[in-house]
């Protein structure tokens, strides 16, 4: 997919190694993961448990977080305990079942990884794998050469073309 926009091709290249993910993982047997489950899944991973701050990292309300969590408690995946620092709060575990998915997890991105090499060369595999690791820092706040319309500009200018 050809973008001037950077974001666009990130986000085409999550959306491929995720649908790979999720293809093999089914075609390996475990259960279909949802995009949400499949985030949830992730931070988990980077061991952010709790899910208040998964949800702040998804930009998602609590509720659909704890949603998402409840669900994959009931098919097996998840399981929630008490904070070791903070008993008033639950955290997010894998169980044995969820540890096993996310073995094969591992193994099925590792190869998604070598697959391309062949289409995009060695070289692009390490220049993309170095540029991502790279510590982008915090997001800058870009201000406008000009002040925006903003909604409420917006609105007024359309009610005039009524």
């Amino acid at each position: 997919m050809q973008s001037y926009y950077l974001i666009v091709p990130l986000m085409a290249g999550f959306e491929w190694f995720d649908e790979g993910l999720q293809n093999s993982l089914r075609e390996a047997g475990w259960p279909h993961l949802t995009r949400p489950e499949s985030m949830v899944m992730m931070h988990v991973q980077m061991n952010i448990v709790r899910p208040a701050d998964i949800a702040r990292s998804l930009r998602l309300t609590r509720q659909a977080v704890h949603s998402t969590i409840q669900t994959m408690v009931k098919r097996g995946i998840f399981e929630m305990a008490d904070d070791p620092e903070d008993g008033r709060i639950r955290i997010v575990q894998l169980t044995a079942m969820g540890d096993a998915m996310r073995r094969d997890a591992r193994t099925i991105v590792e190869r998604l990884t070598e697959s391309l090499v062949p289409r995009i060369g060695e070289e692009g595999v390490a220049a993309l794998r170095k540029a991502l690791d790279a510590d982008w820092g915090t997001p800058p706040l870009i201000q406008l050469d000009q002040k925006g319309q903003g909604p409420e500009e917006f609105q007024r200018s359309a009610n005039k073309n009524l």
